[in-house]
């Protein structure tokens, strides 16, 4: 009987698990995460700049948000990062931005490790002291029992003047010599959830 009641329990190990991480937050792994945009300079130069801190997770009830240590920004052109804290982001007033959406967590809980799932959803960036939502194709992949991806399948297009960023913009512009500065951005993620 105790030899029943033993193997009982044990065979319970793996639904409890499920259950635990079925009701677990999930957080960002910073270290595997990307957040990056491609700049356009002088009608025909792209460069593609990204930020290296990244924090955030998913709480129980499906809500995500990441926020982007804006001082953190990496375009390999240290003058370059150093005049857009400065003058574009303005990080001593606007240290980080925000991306924060509301996921239904329980179709990407069902996938099986390796499984996909398309997602279409309002996304919410808050930077500069402004707000704005944009639609966003998102791909979520179930990496393993603790793990999920998830990636922008189109990126996210933001306009410097939906944050009030053109004068930023143009005083990169003037510092660089440039004729122009495009002010659309397109922004793509690669960001790894694990469940704690």
């Amino acid at each position: 009987m105790f030899k029943a009641l033993r193997y009982t329990s044990l065979a319970c190990v793996p639904l409890m698990l499920a259950a635990l991480h079925a009701q677990a937050n999930w957080y960002l792994d910073g270290e595997s995460s990307r957040l990056s945009f491609v700049s356009t300079k002088n009608a025909s130069i792209a460069e593609v700049q990204r930020f290296l801190v990244l924090h955030g997770k998913v709480d129980q009830d499906g809500l995500a948000r990441v926020q982007v240590e804006l001082d953190s920004i990496n375009s390999g052109i240290p003058l370059r990062d150093e005049r857009m804290r400065k003058d574009l982001f303005e990080i001593k007033a606007f240290p980080e931005a925000l991306i924060s959406a509301q996921i239904d967590l329980r179709p990407i809980k069902d996938l099986a490790p390796g499984a996909q799932l398309e997602l279409r959803l309002p996304v919410t960036i808050s930077l500069h002291g402004k707000q704005h939502t944009y639609n966003a194709e998102l791909l979520a992949t179930r990496l393993d029992e603790q793990r999920f991806q998830v990636v922008t399948l189109e990126p996210l297009v933001l306009n410097a003047a939906d944050f009030d960023l053109l004068p930023g913009v143009e005083a990169l512009r003037q510092a660089a010599g440039l004729s122009v500065i495009n002010p659309s951005v397109p922004v793509g993620a690669v960001l790894i959830f694990t469940a704690r």
